[in-house]
């Protein structure tokens, strides 16, 4: 098995993860969405430090947050990702799990919208025309249903920030996520001791739900292993086209499992988004394919003969 099959499965086994959690958090749904969070933070805290320990890293760790601006960007990307988690717990509970998939499905394309801002990337014109239907897409869900989708654009925008985030970061994933999450567990392991105080907690009510509190921690972190061992073997085009799969099974889940109303201005929306993120791909791909070809262009008029 090569490299590249091996980042591919790896790819595909953490969008499967991402995409059907949402069954796990509503086995969870007696457990209020900030307590599953800061249960979520503490045990994946407490993994990856596991991790950092058994690749002999653990000393390395201060070194994500050694200068100002480097601690200012994890703690923001703290922040950032705490909300993304919780809005996503919370959608599950509210029966709001076809928005959060839309969420994901709009990531790409604000994702692209935040790199032309912040880093000066240029859009191509049919990135332009996937980020227009994809605004289009939110006035008609907004006009149709008469109210904005909070949960789609929050999910979208907080992952698309946490990303552009990232990309300002020297260190790599595993050891940039623990750093966040040690800034998150402090408060975490607060509110829960409070919780606890006032006689709230679900933590210790019983086996199964402790266990399933506990394991929220690392299916956090497994997904984030996966997406890292992936990246460094497979093309960002090939990560791009595999990552639909999360937002597609969590489409799946929301109908299919979750039985979610799905009306008119939905498919009218989705079918927008896909068509959004169908060009999308499409131009991604093919300016993928020119730098190739002009880089092998470059070698071989730079060999001497």
């Amino acid at each position: 098995m090569t490299d590249e099959v091996k980042g591919v499965l790896a790819m595909i086994g953490a969008c499967m993860i991402w995409g059907l959690s949402g069954i796990y958090y509503k086995l969870l749904d007696a457990v209020p969405p900030f307590e599953i969070l800061c249960h979520r933070t503490i045990w994946g805290f407490i993994f990856f430090l596991c991790v950092l320990k058994y690749q002999g890293r653990l000393r390395v760790l201060p070194s994500a947050v050694s200068t100002p601006r480097a601690f200012m960007i994890v703690a923001f990307s703290a922040f950032i990702v705490s909300v993304n988690w919780f809005v996503f717990i919370g959608s599950i509970h509210a029966g709001h799990a076809t928005e959060a998939a839309l969420g994901y499905y709009i990531f790409p394309l604000a994702a692209v919208l935040l790199g032309a801002m912040f880093y000066g990337e240029r859009l191509g014109t049919m990135q332009l025309v996937s980020v227009g239907l994809a605004a289009v897409a939110v006035v008609v869900l907004s006009v149709g249903l008469q109210v904005g989708p909070w949960v789609a654009l929050v999910l979208a925008l907080t992952f698309a920030l946490y990303g552009a985030l990232k990309k300002s970061m020297i260190t790599g994933p595993v050891l940039s996520v623990t750093a966040e999450l040690a800034m998150m567990a402090p408060f975490a392991i607060a509110w829960l001791a409070m919780t606890h105080l006032r006689g709230d907690g679900h933590f210790g009510a019983d086996f199964v739900t402790s266990l399933m509190l506990a394991f929220a921690g690392i299916m956090t972190a497994i997904p984030l292993i996966l997406f890292s061992y992936a990246t460094r073997r497979v093309s960002l085009a090939t990560i791009g086209l595999v990552q639909y799969l999360n937002p597609t099974l969590q489409f799946l889940v929301a109908t299919l499992i979750f039985r979610e109303v799905f009306t008119m201005w939905h498919a009218i929306a989705f079918g927008l988004i896909w068509t959004a993120l169908a060009l999308y791909t499409a131009a991604s791909l093919r300016r993928g394919s020119a730098a190739r070809k002009a880089a092998r262009a470059a070698g071989t008029s730079g060999t001497v003969i």
